[in-house]
């Protein structure tokens, strides 16, 4: 069976600024039955750093008349129609659907954000379009499925149609008593990730409590939130090798985004460290660590004392860490094995 995976244009399929996207992709596509009949095909200005050999770069030259994203596409459907594929595996692009449905109808989509806000899958007719020329329909996460069927009436369709395959991430062995007094922040610095929260809050938590110290990656170029203290450091942007291990020696981990996560890749890495991991009730956040501590209302207050109670009671942070822990089964290993069931029943229909 040959497979092609078509990423969004501008995707970046290397180490250098890896979408979510291009992360699932790394992770499961090694551990895949199918894996030597696998192309990625994208367009990323990072060629040295790709993520894997089964990558196809697709040139874009500038055309007048076109669009970058429609030449992408256009030049994607030459190799199509010179190697057709048994299946072609399209993410997060619902305004390629239409293109490839001419070459090819063996379409499966993936949706990794809020379909109501993307082309292609904004309107009804839009999501019904798709309904019709799809042969499967992946969410990850529950709260991005639900989102998709606003105003559509699900119990007449097949639930075979669609499904729920969530990111992952490898479990990591960790010691949980070399685990450092280390509260960590990772994401876009900024209001919408409820950065503007947790600064105000750790800055008061490190006063009061001089032998913890606090780590904050990530960048925003658009908006400037600037939070100072002798046990803060801001790394800016790192690698996801650099963002694992923080995660291993952390602590405490805290996702307080403000807007809806489709899934949340921090808490998902976090888990999976054995962080005590601090959540907002927002979006697939909740999907992505089910065992984490929830804030009810996002403010500072409510942040500071949640955290406060883990730093004051060990025992309560150790207990928490080990059930998130050991409740993670959203590995590799198990996320790849779901997409290879749902490409064996495909191929056999």
């Amino acid at each position: 069976m040959k497979i092609s995976v078509l990423l969004p244009y501008k995707e970046n399929f290397s180490t250098e600024y890896a979408g979510a996207v291009s992360l699932m992709l790394k992770d499961t596509i090694p551990l895949s039955k199918y894996k030597k009949n696998i192309k990625v095909f994208g367009s990323t200005n990072f060629k040295k750093d790709i993520l894997k050999n089964n990558y196809v770069n697709l040139k874009i030259n500038n055309f007048f008349f076109q669009s970058k994203s429609s030449v992408y596409i256009n030049n994607f459907l030459k190799k199509e129609i010179n190697h057709y594929s048994n299946l072609i595996e399209v993410h997060n692009r619902p305004n390629y659907l239409n293109k490839i449905y001419k070459v090819n109808k063996n379409i499966i989509l993936y949706f990794h954000n809020d379909p109501l806000n993307m082309k292609g899958s904004k309107t009804i007719a839009d999501r019904a379009n798709i309904l019709n020329k799809t042969k499967k329909i992946i969410f990850i996460s529950k709260w991005v499925k639900k989102r998709f069927f606003n105003g559509i009436n699900i119990k007449n369709l097949s639930k075979k149609k669609f499904t729920i395959i969530q990111h992952s991430t490898s479990l990591k062995k960790i010691n949980f008593n070399k685990k450092q007094k280390i509260i960590l922040f990772v994401g876009r610095l900024n209001r919408s990730k409820g950065y503007d929260v947790f600064g105000k809050s750790v800055i008061k938590l490190l006063d009061k409590f001089p032998s913890w110290k606090s780590i904050v990656i990530g960048d925003e170029p658009r908006e400037k939130l600037i939070f100072q203290h002798k046990n803060l450091k801001i790394l800016g942007f790192q690698n996801n090798k650099i963002v694992a291990n923080w995660f291993k020696k952390s602590d405490i981990c805290v996702v307080c985004s403000r807007w809806d996560e489709p899934f949340g890749r921090t808490a998902l890495e976090a888990s999976s460290c054995g962080c005590a991991v601090i959540i907002t009730n927002n979006g697939g956040l909740p999907e992505a660590s089910p065992k984490a501590l929830k804030v009810k209302k996002l403010n500072e207050k409510n942040l500071e004392n949640i955290i406060k109670k883990l730093i004051k009671d060990t025992n309560y942070k150790k207990k928490l860490q080990k059930k998130i822990y050991k409740n993670f089964n959203l590995t590799n290993y198990n996320i790849s094995n779901k997409i290879d069931n749902y490409r064996d029943l495909l191929v056999k229909s």
